[in-house]
């Protein structure tokens, strides 16, 4: 075959350019702009590290020349430019750029008002503390490693990284139909969401949000609301908006200033002045009289002198509008899992990350044993030799060469080649008595070691629990307090409730499971013993069962007969007119078949001292703290769990310091400490609280009030108030006391309530009709007693639902801004 004759291929140049493009790109995505999921780091950070351990230029050690580090980074793994990799480590070493930095820098490495760093003849650096967690055990096999590009050299495909790095330090990078934008987080958060996690695999992501609030930048500013941060969290993309920190100062001549100490992350500072100075320049802003950049080594400060005629607030809007004073980020949780580019939520990121740490846990307790196992196995060795040491010696001197002497003991006394070496290599020191039992203590505790490492290897619980503990540590020994302010109020978009008037408002729902929203002006005040008025239309077989006043802004908690717990806004909740029959509330919870809302509770905030007091129709109390019912999933919690035939019959909010009382259908009441039921888990049955008698149930249950009277309303429209003093402190489980005559005439009792006289009460019957009667009308008589008349009741109906509210400063209407309390 004639070699010169040209080789000519036919290709499809459409073919060879997809091919081509595609091999370009992947090349791209995996070997240069986008992070590993495991380490947080792109091949160029990962190498500049691991050249700077390396070099053993640690953070205890002096700072080195960077140009020595960068000419080390691209001579054995980084075939690109020197820039490119100085102005990387120039990045990691800026305290505006990262959240925890990587390397220490030492001399100019530029400054928040965009100044280049010095060139890297003139800086010097070294590994930061922090940086020393992602290397550290790195030669314990933790990792794999490969071929640098020329194969001269070896370099890792991973780093150990000890902390969440990705999720810390975040990552920017463009490949080629990609790009990825991972905000910084505070390194304690994360810490604390991967401890949540390692506990709970099946955790969600509100629950995660309790530990990881949000991005935290180092150059701290503000968050404006969380509807971004939740988005990116769930679905791996979101945008937040991020504010400048400003504050406005009143000087003592009557002129304001605008002070800005944080600016929004990856701003120019010199740029955002520059872009002030320009628009008043042009006219675009009115109101400026001076400007001053004031910043210095102790903080950030730009200082906005305002025309005394001029209004702060409104040009500081038109700065946020106009300048980088506020900016969009726009966040995509994009990172290699296996080489595969794959965009993540919150829950992935901190779920590979632990697996991570799985493999180099267990990798390193492997390496672990294998070198204890080696170093027990010549102990072994040095015992036998020990033991039979004349023979020993006898054997060395009468052989010829070492070979043979070897060859000896390795016969006579069944040892290994390396025992064998190990005795001949051994001095003669080591035949002193401290020494043997040198050696002995040494092997015993080898041996304690190999158990221990073999324990953690057949137990993946061990493994996380030693993930846990190197967790905590760098959390307790690097972690701070968070920068950035995540803002619940100012701009947002329209699902969060900063901008929705906050409104006092009636909630109202009945039997059959209707539910709207009214003014609190609905009703008007009426004496006792008054007809009232059509507070709803309801169908011959439905009437209104819970009725409270709250505002547009509380959280409400709906308590099922089953037992479970479901949340909503209050401005959630559609408003209708007064007589129309409301959205079913299936439509606005996900609430089960046969299931039914059985107590109300409007909540401002949950706070950790709180607690929920749960008590059952067949006499079953629950305590739980407040805290716990936080965050709660579209489709419910378990609020109680309950026993056969039981259901909730009422909830309160409690300090954890009050007396309860709890009222049941005969007319008994007792009276007890709540610190008389413990405080239980969300998921818990409770403790017996009544001792009920045959085919009697519980009605109702209060928090004890000082000066507080108890109300008793009985199904045929009776009434009374009787002061709590004549009702003595009991304890949990005992048959209670009288608290009314229950007779034919009124009915068995249907709520037990707590007032202290300066209420008003309103009565619902089961058709829909409603009274408010001052609660001074309401006569105050002993236990013993059937009580009034309060509401005229038909043959046909009867009172089904009783609420508590305050008093009305006139007779005609109540006003929207007035603040009302109804408790179920």
């Amino acid at each position: 075959m004639d070699s010169k004759k040209p080789q000519v291929k036919d290709i499809n140049i459409s073919q060879e350019m997809r091919t081509s493009f595609l091999d370009y790109a992947m090349s791209v995505i995996v070997s240069r702009a986008l992070p590993d999921v495991r380490d947080g780091l792109k091949p160029v950070h990962r190498r500049i590290l691991y050249a700077m351990n390396d070099l053993g230029i640690t953070a205890d050690k002096p700072y080195k020349k960077s140009a020595r580090i960068v000419g080390d980074v691209i001579g054995k793994y980084h075939p690109h430019g020197d820039s490119a990799v100085y102005h990387t480590m120039v990045r990691m070493a800026q305290d505006f750029s990262y959240r925890a930095m990587l390397v220490d820098g030492h001399g100019n490495f530029g400054s928040i008002d965009g100044d280049s760093a010095a060139a890297m003849r003139y800086t010097e650096a070294r590994m930061s503390k922090i940086s020393m967690e992602i290397v550290r055990d790195i030669n314990k096999n933790t990792i794999d490693y490969q071929d640098n590009y020329d194969g001269s050299e070896k370099e890792p495909v991973v780093l150990p990284a000890r902390f969440p790095n990705l999720l810390v330090n975040g990552a920017t990078g463009i490949a080629v139909g990609m790009a990825t934008n991972i905000p910084p987080h505070n390194l304690g958060e994360v810490i604390d969401g991967v401890l949540a996690l390692s506990h709970n695999p099946d955790i969600e992501l509100p629950e995660l949000m309790e530990y990881i609030q949000g991005p935290d930048f180092p150059t701290a500013a503000q968050i404006l609301g969380k509807s971004g941060i939740r988005k990116a969290f769930e679905t791996g993309k979101g945008s937040i908006i991020l504010r400048a920190k400003v504050e406005i100062e009143e000087k003592s001549n009557g002129r304001q200033t605008i002070i800005v100490s944080e600016i929004p992350y990856q701003v120019n500072k010199a740029k955002l002045v520059e872009k002030i100075a320009e628009l008043v320049r042009d006219k675009k802003i009115d109101g400026i009289t001076d400007l001053r950049d004031e910043s210095d080594r102790n903080g950030m400060r730009i200082v906005i002198e305002v025309r005394r005629d001029a209004n702060a607030n409104v040009l500081l809007n038109n700065l946020y509008k106009h300048t980088t004073l506020q900016t969009s980020f726009g966040i995509n949780l994009l990172a290699l899992v296996d080489g595969v580019p794959k965009v993540l939520n919150l829950k992935q990121c901190l779920y590979h990350y632990l697996e991570h740490q799985k493999v180099v846990i267990t990798r390193r307790t492997q390496f672990e044993l294998e070198k204890a196992e080696a170093r027990a196995h010549i102990l072994e060795g040095l015992r036998i030799a020990l033991d039979h040491i004349d023979e020993v010696i006898a054997l060395i001197r009468g052989s010829k060469t070492t070979d043979i002497a070897k060859e000896g003991l390795m016969t006579k006394f069944g040892l290994s080649e390396r025992q064998a070496q190990a005795i001949l290599d051994m001095r003669l020191q080591r035949l002193t008595g401290l020494e043997r039992e040198k050696i002995e203590e040494e092997y015993n505790e080898l041996l304690t070691l190999i158990a221990e490492l073999k324990a953690i290897l057949a137990d993946e619980e061990k493994v996380l629990e030693i993930i846990r503990e190197e967790l905590l540590e760098i959390k307790e020994r690097y972690a701070d307090e968070r920068r950035t302010e995540i803002m619940l109020g100012g701009f947002e978009s329209i699902e969060d409730e900063d901008l929705i008037p906050e409104q006092n408002i009636v909630i109202t729902l009945t039997h059959n499971g209707y539910i709207k929203r009214l003014p609190v002006s609905t009703y008007r005040s009426q004496r006792r013993g008054g007809r009232g008025i059509q507070g709803m239309g309801t169908n011959d077989d439905d009437f209104v069962e819970h009725l409270l006043t709250t505002s547009t802004h509380d959280t409400l908690l709906f308590f099922t007969n089953k037992g479970k717990v479901y949340r909503a806004k209050g401005y959630e909740i559609p408003e209708y007119s007064r007589t129309a029959k409301g959205l079913p509330i299936i439509n606005l919870l996900e609430i089960d078949k046969g299931e039914w809302v059985n107590a109300i509770i409007p909540v401002q905030e949950f706070k950790d001292d709180g607690y929920l007091f749960i008590t059952t129709k067949k006499g079953i109390a629950k305590r739980s703290p407040l805290s716990a019912f936080a965050n709660i999933r579209t489709n419910g919690l378990i609020a109680v769990g309950l026993r056969e035939d039981d259901e909730v019959i009422s909830v309160r909010l409690t300090d954890g310091t009050k007396d309860i009382i709890i009222g049941t259908s005969n007319g008994m009441l007792i009276r007890f400490h709540e610190e008389d039921v413990r405080s239980m888990g969300r998921t818990a049955s409770g403790v017996k609280a009544i001792s009920l008698r045959e085919e009697d149930i519980v009605v109702g249950m209060e928090v004890v009030e000082p000066n507080m009277q108890v109300l008793s309303v009985t199904q045929n429209g009776f009434g009374k108030r009787t002061p709590i003093d004549e009702y003595r402190l009991q304890s949990r489980g005992g048959k209670g006391i009288k608290t009314i005559n229950v007779t034919e005439k009124n009915g068995p009792l249907i709520s037990v309530k707590g007032v202290t006289g300066e209420e008003d009460l309103m009565l619902i019957t089961a058709s829909g009709v409603i009274i408010r009667t001052p609660m001074e009308d309401i006569s105050t008589t002993g236990r013993n007693t059937q009580g009034v008349k309060l509401m005229k009741v038909d043959e046909k109906t009867e009172v089904s639902t009783v609420a508590v509210v305050e008093r009305e400063e006139e007779e005609e209407e109540i006003s929207e801004a007035e603040t009302i309390n109804i408790e179920e």
